[in-house]
This record gives structure tokens, C-alpha cells and sequence, in this order.
């Protein structure tokens, strides 16, 4: 049983849903994290699963990536 809450089964879809937003942007892990006011290590560990991004900061990452984190929301949950 997982121990910490990014390694819970319904959060495994977030970190590559993360990068591909990110990508599409056409951002860098560097690039985003300037966006973000955070560091790039930061981006790395999102993506990798590492560490969970609550829901203001997926809000923030999707708004950074050019999206409405209502559209994000929906994209994710395959609502589109």
C-alpha cells in the first residue's frame, strides 16, 4: 500500500498529463519554472511524480502553459 499520496494509483496520470501540457506550451522544465517562480528541479520532480502538485498549483502550471485550468481540469478528467 502506498505510503505517500503521489504514489496512489489515481495520481499516477498527472505527471506525464504535467509534461505534456508543459511540452505543448513549448516550454523547457527551466523555462516554466521561471514562470512559475520556482526552480527547474522543482518542475523535474512534478513531472517524475516525486512530488504532488495540489490543486492551485496545477491551476498555476496550467495558466503558465497558456490554458485555462478549467479546460485543463476537463482535458484531464477526458471531459474536453
Amino acid at each position: 500500500m502506498p505510503t505517500k499520496a503521489q504514489h496512489h494509483r489515481h495520481y499516477r496520470q498527472v505527471p506525464s498529463f504535467l509534461r505534456a501540457l508543459r511540452e505543448e506550451a513549448g516550454l523547457t522544465q527551466r523555462a516554466l519554472g521561471e514562470l512559475l517562480k520556482r526552480p527547474q528541479s522543482w518542475v523535474y520532480s512534478c513531472e517524475a511524480g516525486i512530488r504532488r502538485v495540489d490543486v492551485g498549483e496545477f491551476c498555476q502550471w496550467c495558466e503558465a502553459c497558456d490554458i485555462d485550468p478549467l479546460s485543463g481540469f476537463k482535458r484531464f478528467l477526458g471531459l474536453r
